[in-house]
């Protein structure tokens, strides 16, 4: 079997766990579901994880790094400094709406699942202070009086922004719904001092 082969059923079990979690919740999902959302075996999934849990930690890590590059790429870092921050939020909140499951299973699941759990959590915190601090670094921002903000700055904003998604989700409305109570949050966190 070669690399690629191997790299596309680990993503068809991705795949197929993105798709259980949509369907039933990841405390519902069983590797069976797994596998048959798959559409393979239990030996290829023990192939490439040791648990359902393993797969769910995979795939958020594999989430977290597709939308920092959705909300990096959606950022022109020549416009106006205030609308740079709608396109991040909105980049966000889309990335969010459109896999709202995945969304709470990440807000709401992975605490519960120890300390691997906690090593991704914290990866991705730093991928999103990274991306913060980055796009915040520009020419137009630093001529506006802004500068990249602290860890503690960015971990409040990030921090903030994902509990406001999770329980609007979770009450029943969608992440957009926050659109402008997200700009305008972020706008006074990231703005010149």
């Amino acid at each position: 079997m070669t690399a690629v082969d191997v790299d596309i059923r680990r993503q068809r079990l991705l795949d197929g766990l993105a798709a259980s979690i949509t369907a039933d919740g990841f405390r519902d999902t069983t590797v069976a579901d797994v596998v048959r959302h798959a559409r393979t075996s239990r030996r290829t999934f023990y192939e490439h994880f040791s648990s359902r849990e393993e797969c769910l930690i995979a795939l958020l890590a594999e989430a977290n790094r597709s939308m920092i590059q959705q909300i990096s790429d959606a950022v022109d870092p020549r416009a106006p400094w205030a609308l740079q921050v709608r396109q991040a939020i909105e980049a966000w909140i889309a990335s969010a709406e459109s896999e709202p499951a995945i969304t709470l299973s990440w807000i709401r699941d992975v605490p519960a699942l120890g300390a691997q759990a906690r090593d991704l959590q914290r990866e991705a915190m730093e991928g999103f202070i990274a991306m913060t601090q980055r796009l915040t670094d520009t020419p137009e921002l630093r001529a506006a009086g802004i500068s990249p903000p602290s860890r503690q700055l960015a971990i409040m904003l990030l921090g903030g922004l994902r509990e406001l998604i999770a329980t609007t989700v979770e009450d029943g409305g969608r992440a957009g719904d926050v659109t402008e109570v997200a700009v305008r949050a972020s706008l006074a966190l990231l703005g010149p001092a």
